[in-house]
Formats: C-alpha cells, sequence, structure tokens
C-alpha cells in the first residue's frame, strides 16, 4: 500500500456545488414535512428503494427516508451477484431459477448494462466431493437451458484449462471442471442508481433521517415522526399509506404501530472478505461444501472477494461484525479450491458483513427459501422484508401490486397500475461501458489532464453515461482530476459528485459506497479528512 505522505494534495479550491445538484437536507426536510404524501417508505435498502422508484413511476406522490445510508446495511454487503441461483436446482426450484434468470437477463441487458459485467464461474468436481461430475454437468447444462442458452451451454472443462484462467486454482485430486454464465455488479452503485431514478420519477428522498415514531388517525397509521441525524432537527411526515422497508429492522418498525407485534422473520448473517489478488483472475469459483452450501471466490474491482458464511443472527442488526471464528471459516472453505498463497492473511484489505432476511419459523438457514415476507400491521402499516438482490425489480412491482389490492383503496385510484409501466425502464446513465471509456479517453480536451485507462473504466462501469459529467468537472477543475489514493481509479471529481448528485452526507457514504477506496483498505485517515472537507465545502 502506498504510503499517506506520497498522496496528492486534497483540493481545496473550485469546489463550490456543481449546478443542477441535489436540494439541501434542509430543504428536502422542509419539503417532507410541508406536503402530504401517498406513500412513504420507510427503509433505504434496495426493496425500498425499488419500491420507491416503481410507485414514483405510477404517478403516486411518495417519499422515502432510511435511517442511515441509501443500501447502507444488508444491501451493499450481498456477494456482488446477480445470479438465477443455481443451488436452487438442488431442491428441484425449477421455475424460481427460470424467473431469477429473466431478472437477471433485463438487468443486465436492457435495465443496467453499464452496472452489469457478465461473469464466468469454475465450478470444480473434486475426488471425494459433495457431487459427482457427471451430477454437475447436468446441473450447469440444465442452470444454462433455463436461462435460454444465453450466456453459452453449460458444459465440463479440463482442469489445465481451467487453471490456466484460474492459476491460483488448486488442482490437487481436481477431477472436473463445470461451466456456466451469471453476472454482477457493484450493490452500492446499483442501488445508488436506482436511488436516481425513483427521484427522477419524483420521489422526494432523505438519508440519515430516523423514524422515531408513527403518525395515527384514528388508529391508522397515517406518517411518521423522524429526526435528522445531521443535524439532530425533529420533522414529520404526512402519508396516506407508510411501508416499513427496513429489512432487519422491520420488527422494530412493526412494534412501533403495535407493540405486541409477533416476530415476523428470522435473521442469517452472510460474511464476506475482501484480498488483493496475486494473479489474474479470468473465471470466478463456486465450490459446493455441502450438498446445499457453495462458496465463492470471485474477482471484482479488480480484487478477490470470498464467500458467504450462513448462521442463525440474534443480535441487534446494527451490531452486525465480521469475527475471527467468520473469517477463518471463509478462509477455509475458500481453501478448498482456491491455493494457499492467494489466502494470506496480509492480503486482505477489508470485511463486512450483511443480515438476510428470511421468513420466521425453524429449520437451518442455508435452507431457507428467499421469499419476500408481507404482512399488514392493525394500524394499516403494510411491512415488507426479505427476497434476492437479482429480482429487486420484481419485487418492487409486487410490492405495488399488493398496495393496489388493499382494501378500501388507501392510495385511491389516480395512478397507473403497476402492470402498465415500461418493463424494462433503463436505471439513469444507460450506455455500452465501453463506448463511454473509450470517449473518455479519446474526447479529453487540450491541454486538459489525461485520463488513465482504469480511471475512464471504472467511471464507464460505476456511473455509465453520468461519466462525461463527472470528467466535466475534472476538466473545468484540474485539481478533480487527480487521484483520490496512486493505488485505486478514483479521482476527486467522485467526491464532489457524490455530495452534490448522490446524497453522501459522511466520509464512510463516499468511501465505502460511491467508491471503491475502503474495499480495497485505502481509506487512510489523511483521506476521511480530505473527503470530510470537501462535504464541507457544500
Amino acid at each position: 500500500m502506498t504510503s499517506p505522505t506520497t498522496l496528492p494534495p486534497v483540493p481545496t479550491l473550485g469546489t463550490r456545488p456543481a449546478s443542477g445538484s441535489n436540494p439541501s437536507r434542509a430543504e428536502t426536510r422542509e419539503q417532507l414535512a410541508r406536503a402530504s404524501y401517498d406513500l412513504l417508505v420507510i427503509g433505504g435498502g434496495i426493496l425500498g428503494i425499488s419500491t420507491a422508484w416503481h410507485a414514483a413511476q405510477s404517478g403516486l406522490r411518495v417519499a422515502l427516508v432510511d435511517a442511515g445510508d441509501f443500501a447502507g446495511a444488508t444491501s451493499s454487503a450481498s456477494s456482488k451477484l446477480l445470479h438465477g441461483g443455481l443451488r436452487y436446482l438442488q431442491t428441484g426450484a425449477v421455475k424460481l431459477v427460470a424467473e431469477n434468470h429473466f431478472e437477471r437477463r433485463a438487468v443486465s441487458r436492457q435495465v443496467a448494462p453499464h452496472l452489469a459485467n457478465p461473469l464466468t464461474f469454475y465450478l470444480p468436481v473434486y475426488k471425494g466431493g459433495p457431487h459427482g461430475a457427471a451430477k454437475l454437468g447436468a446441473g450447469v447444462f440444465a442452470y444454462s437451458a433455463l436461462s435460454a442458452f444465453g450466456d453459452g451451454v453449460g458444459h465440463l472443462l479440463s482442469p489445465s484449462r481451467a487453471a490456466r484462467d484460474v492459476p491460483e486454482l488448486r488442482t490437487e485430486n481436481l477431477k472436473a471442471v463445470a461451466v456456466y454464465g451469471d453476472d454482477q455488479m457493484n450493490d452500492a452503485r446499483m442501488a445508488l442508481m436506482t436511488v436516481r431514478a425513483a427521484v427522477d420519477a419524483g420521489a422526494v428522498v432523505l438519508n440519515h433521517a430516523e423514524v422515531t415514531g408513527l403518525r395515527f388517525t384514528r388508529g391508522r397509521v397515517t406518517g411518521a415522526e423522524l429526526r435528522d441525524r445531521m443535524s439532530g432537527e425533529e420533522f414529520g411526515v404526512n402519508a396516506r399509506l407508510v411501508l416499513n422497508a427496513t429489512g432487519p429492522w422491520v420488527d422494530h418498525v412493526r412494534r412501533l404501530e403495535d407493540p405486541q407485534a409477533a416476530p415476523s422473520i428470522r435473521l442469517s448473517k452472510g460474511a464476506h472478505l475482501v484480498l488483493r489478488r496475486t494473479a489474474p483472475w479470468k473465471a470466478a469459483l463456486a465450490t459446493p461444501i455441502d450438498k446445499y452450501r457453495i462458496t465463492f471466490a470471485l474477482p471484482w474491482e479488480d480484487m478477490l472477494l470470498l464467500g458467504t458464511t450462513d448462521e442463525e443472527y440474534e443480535g441487534d442488526p446494527g451490531e452486525v461484525s465480521v469475527t475471527e471464528k467468520d473469517i477463518a471459516q471463509i478462509l477455509d472453505e475458500a481453501a478448498f479450491s482456491v491455493r494457499d498463497n492467494q489466502l494470506r492473511r496480509e492480503l486482505m484489505t477489508y470485511a463486512f458483513a450483511g443480515l438476510r432476511v428470511l421468513p420466521g419459523g425453524p429449520g437451518d438457514t442455508a435452507k431457507a427459501k428467499r421469499e419476500t415476507v408481507v404482512t399488514e400491521g392493525r394500524g394499516g402499516m403494510l411491512s415488507v422484508a426479505g427476497g434476492k438482490w437479482t429480482t429487486f425489480r420484481h419485487i418492487g412491482r409486487t410490492v405495488m401490486k399488493k398496495l393496489e389490492e388493499l382494501p378500501g383503496h388507501p392510495l385511491g385510484d389516480d395512478f397507473e397500475p403497476v402492470s402498465a409501466l415500461p418493463k424494462r425502464l433503463p436505471l439513469p446513465g444507460v450506455a455500452n461501458p465501453r463506448a463511454v471509456a473509450h470517449r473518455l479517453l479519446v474526447d479529453r480536451p487540450a491541454p486538459g489532464p489525461r485520463m488513465g485507462a482504469d480511471t475512464a473504466r471504472h467511471l464507464a462501469t460505476h456511473y455509465g453515461s453520468l461519466a462525461f459529467d463527472i470528467a466535466r468537472l475534472a476538466n473545468e477543475q484540474p485539481e478533480l482530476a487527480e487521484r483520490v489514493h496512486p493505488d485505486a481509479p478514483e479521482i476527486w471529481a467522485q467526491v464532489v459528485w457524490a455530495r452534490d448528485h448522490e446524497w453522501a452526507e459522511t466520509p464512510d457514504d463516499v468511501l465505502r459506497r460511491r467508491t471503491t477506496l475502503t474495499i480495497r483498505g485505502l481509506a487512510t485517515d489523511e483521506i476521511r479528512a480530505g473527503v470530510q472537507g470537501l462535504l464541507d465545502q457544500r
């Protein structure tokens, strides 16, 4: 890692808010308190964000709030996959896999091709492993068939051929390798672009705004009391209907409506590790651990992502963290198929954990279905939790259908039914990322600063065509064209963009979710101070 003394200077000039910036927090608070909304969504994870997006498209007046940052919890702590769910074939859930594939293809090809990347998966078959080569070969063929062979035909590969693509693949006792295709994303970036899509459709959003209580009218929930965690300001929001989409906190908010509300969910912790790579990886590894579980080794953001765990969690959702036990388990399981050289602890740059929301009840969390749980409280608040990242659009549509069908039609009838909405409406910035990267490199103004090829690729695959607006900031204010850290592709213009256009309020908002500096292990104290300095200039 580069010493902090070699970091470029933090920009201090010309960092005024850009034209077209988001409203200030004070302006947003005033708007939320003054207006009356059709739908108030509590919870800025991908489920709440997707619902707000679809509701705003329908013509509803929508407000979205979150006690932390958008995608600040589980929605930015996933395995970063858009996938059909190969393991679901094990339980015969063929229809579910086909539906997942449909959503995966829609997101990666029409909705967000600038934010999704195709990824080849190698599934190694070792002597004495839980599955044989013939079974896995048939499984990946069926998996690819359910995707209409859009990612090629699932097949078997020789160990020597696989090792050329993944030099760190452990080849001892390796009998064969099954091959299939899925997609990958930066989950935080996908969520933020969906927030932007919701705002473009008319939603009003505010992060770091904690719900402290609910408002009632004649026994019905008609809004919420909030506290701005950044300023301490207290305010309220009125709404005809309130949707509780707070993920692991869903039962906590339900008890604000009914202190006697019984638990509706259980939680499973999934931990991941991020390591520097010791060699190029042209494919990901998905290694069976037992009959139901798979451990992943994924090339992601120029790093290697390992995981995940799956164990019941009963503590405070806000206190979830990666333990030494988690680290040991992930490294031990990765060692089934990854050489020791790649699993050295000194290569670790970051570790994170998220909480899966599962239906309440007994049983092994690893075998539990990833279903969306919908409940209605005695005050009319609707609570929704669970589901898979891959199907985030489908979940948003499903919740909207539920809202349309509520007895008494609390939302009225003056809005478009979800069935009438565009089926594959793109997220902002939709573009071919290769074309965007090429233009960023070719169209630079002379004598403007030359953009690195890695920075161009990074901007193209995290912002799509919005990368041109970030490049314009860098061209107009050359100090913003400097890299935040020499070992990362990000430039300071992204920090200003995050501040003015992506609701970033804290250094963690910028470094963990709007850029990749934290996961690379590069969020030094000096950089954090520099980011805070730019945030303070809003």
